[in-house]
């Protein structure tokens, strides 16, 4: 049998009132305690979620939730809704195309633009250099934010798909 220690700190119990508030958050006071017993801990955070997808698979394609696109010698907004998104993709230049092609995907509120990636390629005798870009990343767009993708070139053509991953609040979608 181990033996129980009382724990007298204000900030974990407001913590532990701001995590579980059906334990006490109320107002009713509590006494916290510590034991040199070892009691086994299992994780139940998803079930008290409401969901046991892990959360991996809560980011999983499917039909209905990704969104392709392909961007050449254009200007083209891709996503203008708020929330977390992944972004992932491949970028291709024609063989034949001599002069130098550039490309890149931006977040702008309108005022404001900053790059987040940028490529560029050239060929040379019909040889690509390089041959072939993919990309794989995450962007926040606040409200008013969008992301948007530009190519420079006919032959240089931005490849992609779209996936919201969460709400502006965090929440997996």
């Amino acid at each position: 049998m181990g033996q129980e220690y009382f724990i007298n700190s204000q900030q974990l119990e407001d913590k532990l009132r701001e995590l579980l508030p059906s334990q006490g958050g109320a107002g009713a006071g509590f006494d916290l305690s510590a034991s040199t017993q070892i009691i086994p801990v299992i994780d139940v955070t998803e079930s008290a979620e409401g969901s046991n997808v892990r959360a991996d698979l809560q980011t999983a394609f499917s039909l209905t939730n990704t969104t392709t696109f392909n961007v050449s010698n254009a200007t083209s907004t891709i996503i203008n809704t708020t929330g977390y998104f992944r972004i992932f993709g491949n970028v291709r230049q024609t063989a034949g195309t001599t002069t130098l092609s550039s490309g890149n995907f931006s977040l702008t509120d309108g005022t404001t633009t900053k790059d987040v990636l940028r490529f560029a390629t050239q060929s040379v005798n019909s040889v690509l250099y390089p041959p072939y870009n993919t990309y794989d990343f995450v962007v926040f767009l606040d409200a008013g934010d969008s992301f948007q993708a530009f190519s420079s070139a006919s032959g240089f053509t931005l490849y992609g798909s779209t996936r919201q991953i969460a709400t502006i609040d965090g929440v997996l979608v």
